[in-house]
């Protein structure tokens, strides 16, 4: 690297700071935001308010039952405890009704599984809770080629607690059914045989005379062939068990995520919680360390992202507010990846007989599979898009590129290679102009030592520049003319730096000794990590580090001016030599990106030192020295200013 390039990655720095600040939010645009988010933080807190005392005010009324006019049983709050699955028959029904209010019926019972398969998901329902369980992908495998299931064991679940009159009910608590025997029962199975299934589940509410009141039904409709299945909540009878008024409900929805790749740490770092607010902005929780937030504007969606799949609870209308949370647990198993949770409000009219309606998409993270949705859920995908050009670059370049190829059926490595030789034929132009300056500047170079010899001194350092830049001048040559070129080709180099580790096309395909493109190639397990570096010996990074530094020799061996920063060689030979310990653990395919695109450069540099004859460069900058000198617009109109300054003095 010389100094003009230096130069270049010094122009590119200032860019995106400028870029950063341009785009900042000023002064009076973040006080009106904050003052927009303390409004509704404070509308929160009000209904907040509203909602405990109606809840207060329920549960109060039931702490005592009158069974006649001279007798007063007190409820015991140990008395079939929730979620118990203790016997009630020796227990009066009004005091269970008391105790547990319209669902006590509900609270003990017996946990079974019901299992519906489509084309693509394999999902387990459970009989308590009535949500799913475990989902199974069925063209997937893990790394070490297991049934893919999305969540960890059984820590799982997605409820919904709302008032009643009596007490507060969550759906986690309560024992659900079949709606429908016939089409499913207990511990057995429904294939998805027409274009979808709805299988609902039911828990009946009931006064305490065992007079069945009303429910609540939970409506899942199961296509064929999709990832998205869309569920519901409806309550049957509201008017009988739910408190007039009450217009928000709770959601929780908690989940121990499983592992699914080789590298658990690689995976783990970039797991995490992804959500759309009402602005259709797309954040997320910290990747790299346990995290929280609380959101008090309205979401579309809450994701559990993982490296290639996720789960998303996609609101039919909005979700009001949510408390987000990230989790690692120490558990004593590699299996476990990471906990999320997302405690959620919810409006709800109790009149209204639609319910409340989600979609939960539980599938691949895979850019056409989510962009189709039109819901930003491929903002999950991380292509740069904190950076335009980043994502402009993979969305309208890369990728369908990408899918082109991948469509003529051809192996990934080989697509790697075309994708290479195709993005290195478009960038041979920027490059036969950044060696051709190069080219100048060496046939320059014996001059440029004569200006330093001429001006040995520090003092004199400005002067040398003087020199330099009229030879520069007189010969035709622009020092800047190789940064432009380089400032062209970092965005690439970036976008495909994002794009290759967050491929699931890569995912579990082979290539000659990688079994995994998505993953690390490991050719020599070293039994013990090495810090910085880790416990194997990834072979594409070895050879990418090796071309890194051959070419590294070769571009200093190419370098026209001795004007270099002190120390700046053996900087770039020890980059190379970091980097070796970076892509140790990362994606293969980037790796090998990486060497194909050293190889490549190494025939263009090959090619170019032919086809550009030195000897006659040097007589166009001679011939080009003979020409008188001329003057731009710009230095003329300086001229004439500073000459009319000084009439104006005289």
């Amino acid at each position: 690297m010389n100094k003009n390039q230096i130069i270049g990655l010094l122009l590119i720095f200032g860019i995106l700071i400028g870029y950063m600040v341009i785009t900042s939010p000023s002064k009076e645009e973040l006080a009106k935001q904050k003052a927009e988010q303390d409004s509704i933080a404070q509308v929160k807190h009000e209904q907040d308010s509203l909602n405990a005392i109606a809840m207060a005010d329920s549960i109060k009324a039931a702490d005592t039952i009158v069974m006649d006019s001279n007798q007063v049983i007190p409820v015991d709050n140990n008395i079939a405890g929730v979620g118990d699955s203790l016997s009630t028959d020796s227990i009066s029904a009004p005091i269970l009704f008391a105790q547990h209010g319209h669902f006590y019926k509900n609270m003990a019972g017996k946990e079974e599984s019901f299992y519906i398969e489509s084309d693509l998901l394999r999902i387990e329902f459970n009989s308590k809770g009535g949500g799913i369980k475990q989902v199974w992908l069925k063209d997937f495998l893990t790394y070490d080629k297991e049934p893919l299931k999305l969540y960890y064991e059984d820590n799982n679940y997605l409820s919904l607690a709302f008032s009643t009159n009596k007490t507060i009910a969550n759906t986690k608590d309560l024992f659900f059914e079949p709606l429908d025997s016939a089409v499913l029962t207990s511990d057995s199975s429904a294939t998805v045989d027409s274009d979808s299934l709805v299988f609902t589940l039911k828990a009946p509410a009931y006064d305490d005379k065992e007079n069945e009141v009303g429910a609540v039904l939970i409506h899942y409709i199961i296509p064929k062939n999709s990832y998205l299945i869309h569920f519901s909540y409806e309550f049957v009878g509201a008017e009988n068990f739910m408190p007039i008024g009450n217009t928000y409900m709770d959601m929780s929805w908690n989940a121990d995520l499983q592992r699914q790749e080789k590298s658990l740490k690689t995976e783990r770092d970039v797991t995490t919680i992804y959500y759309r607010d009402s602005d259709e902005d797309v954040d997320y929780l910290s990747e790299r360390k346990d995290d929280s937030e609380e959101i008090t504007t309205s979401l579309k969606w809450v994701s559990f992202k993982q490296q290639f799949f996720s789960t998303s609870l996609i609101a039919k209308d909005r979700i009001a507010s949510a408390n987000l949370k990230t989790i690692t647990r120490e558990l004593d198993d590699d299996h476990y990846l990471k906990t999320l949770q997302a405690d959620m409000s919810i409006e709800f009219d109790p009149q209204s007989s639609k319910g409340i309606s989600f979609d939960l998409y539980m599938g691949p993270n895979k850019y056409r599979t989510l962009r189709d949705l039109d819901l930003d859920l491929e903002r999950q995908i991380p292509l740069g898009w904190s950076f335009a050009p980043l994502a402009w670059i993979n969305r309208f370049a890369v990728i369908p590129v990408f899918n082109w190829l991948e469509s003529y059926g051809f192996g990934y490595g080989i697509i790697i290679l075309l994708l290479t030789i195709m993005l290195k034929t478009v960038l041979f132009p920027i490059a036969f102009r950044t060696y051709k300056s190069s080219a100048k500047m060496r046939v320059l170079k014996p001059e440029i030592d004569e200006i330093g010899k001429k001006f040995p001194k520090k003092e004199d350092s400005m002067k040398k520049q003087q020199a330099t830049m009229a030879l520069y001048k007189k010969a035709g040559v622009s020092p800047m003319a190789g940064c432009v070129p380089m400032l062209l080709q970092f965005p690439i180099l970036i976008a495909m730096f994002r794009f290759f580790p967050a491929s699931i096309e890569l995912r579990q395909q082979s290539f000659l000794w990688a079994d995994d493109l998505s993953s690390y190639d490991s050719v020599l397990d070293l039994g013990t990590n090495i810090p910085f570096y880790g416990d194997h010996v990834s072979l594409f990074t070895l050879l990418m580090t090796i071309s890194t530094v051959i070419y590294t020799r070769i571009n200093n061996q190419m370098m026209a001016s001795t004007n270099q920063m002190p120390g700046m060689k053996t900087i770039m030979y020890i980059m190379p030599i970091m980097f070796l310990g970076f892509f140790n653990n990362y994606a293969s395919g980037l790796s090998y990106y990486y060497l194909l695109a050293n190889l490549i450069t190494f025939a263009q540099m090959f090619f170019i030192r032919r086809l550009i004859d030195e000897d006659k460069l040097r007589l166009t900058i001679e011939a080009h020295k003979k020409k008188p000198a001329t003057k731009s617009k710009f230095q003329q109109r300086l001229e004439e200013a500073a000459k009319a300054r000084g009439q104006q003095k005289r």
